[in-house]
């Protein structure tokens, strides 16, 4: 049996046996690849829009994310889950990565950061 280490930040949850300091510094380095992506129509990143609901990274580095979009109409679902994934993956020390496109919950405005709020001037 091997211990997990479980880190928590903002709307990202990850599970992995790796140690808690590598699993720690993946998870930053992959929440700032994930602030790199943007939607098109949208002057936030999809971390701060709360589009990204879970990130499990396993013992093989392997790292799956579950992802919405803001609508199932969105101009950008084409290419919004190939941008993760490429981000993703460019973090030294990851290995495959899994997209997994969810529609429930929905994604509402209440998901947003307080920086994205800002920058959408959402107050």
């Amino acid at each position: 049996m091997t211990d997990t280490a479980e880190i928590k930040t903002a709307n990202m949850e990850t599970h992995s046996a790796l140690p808690p300091e590598e699993t720690e510094r993946l998870t930053q380095d992959i929440v700032a690849a994930l602030k790199t992506v943007f939607d098109p129509e949208i002057p936030a990143d999809i971390y701060e829009l709360g589009l990204i609901y879970k990130v499990d990274i396993n013992d093989e580095r392997a790292v799956d994310v579950t992802m919405t979009l803001t609508t199932p109409n969105c101009p950008a679902a084409g290419e919004l889950p190939t941008m993760v994934e490429n981000a993703v993956a460019s973090v030294p020390g990851v290995g495959t990565v899994n997209i997994n496109l969810v529609w429930e919950p929905a994604w509402s405005p209440d998901r947003m950061s307080d920086e994205a709020r800002l920058v959408l001037n959402m107050w």
